[in-house]
């Protein structure tokens, strides 16, 4: 569902008073707005994040001790070969990367869980609500793709929150990351390697439309450098 985009002045401005509502630092003044007046929004398809968060859940069975080849198996009758990043395939089969980044997804499918309306918030102060695993793949039981998808029942955001959501989460990122070099303690129970997370899950599932955009990025080709 393509829409117009709320006003970014206005969304940044809602995004700076939760900041000093956290007491966290605000970023420059020409810190950029994340998408221009008069751009488009929408989020991707709903069976492609659901296919995300499926991937991302099974990478993190695999941190945790799935053993390879129940994995392959797995995602060979989910039929989500495709939907696996090269760096998460070599992870996948052979232990490969840094096993700790491949655990901190649990964020970003978080984030994904709240975008599908599969979570109910998605609050910078909160770590992930622990009864999300129920609403996840039972991979340990065996419960493939499709028959998770006829189990839940998605609710995905209005593309305007979402959005309105990675505005407030590329600024908290910044302010994160500068509470953490000046020795303060983040306002609740999660770092800035979480809020980072959760921004790129953002990144990836809202789809901004405009002349200063180019086409949606792949899950491992979302910028963050900025």
């Amino acid at each position: 569902m393509t829409v117009a985009a709320p006003d970014p002045r206005e969304v940044r401005e809602a995004s700076l008073d939760e900041l000093s509502r956290l007491g966290l630092p605000l970023p420059p003044a020409q810190f950029p707005l994340v998408w221009e007046p008069g751009d488009q929004i929408d989020l991707r398809p709903t069976v492609e994040i659901e296919a995300r968060i499926a991937v991302l859940h099974l990478i993190l069975a695999r941190c945790f001790g799935m053993p390879p080849q129940a994995a392959m198996s797995w995602l060979l009758g989910s039929h989500l070969v495709d939907m696996v990043t090269p760096p998460e395939w070599q992870f996948v089969m052979g232990g490969k990367g840094d096993h700790r980044s491949f655990v901190l997804h649990h964020d970003a499918l978080f984030a994904l869980a709240w975008v599908l309306g599969l979570s109910k918030q998605l609050d910078p102060t909160l770590a992930v609500d622990e009864r999300l695993v129920e609403r996840l793949p039972h991979i340990a039981e065996g419960e493939t793709f499709p028959h998770w998808r006829s189990r839940i029942l998605t609710a995905p955001q209005h593309p305007a929150d979402a959005a309105a959501l990675l505005d407030l989460h590329y600024c908290l990122d910044w302010a994160y990351l500068e509470t953490e070099r000046g020795g303060r303690r983040a306002p609740g129970l999660v770092d800035a390697n979480a809020i980072g997370q959760r921004r790129w899950a953002l990144e990836w599932a809202v789809i901004l439309r405009g002349p200063y955009h180019d086409e949606p990025p792949g899950w491992e080709e979302v910028d963050l450098s900025t």
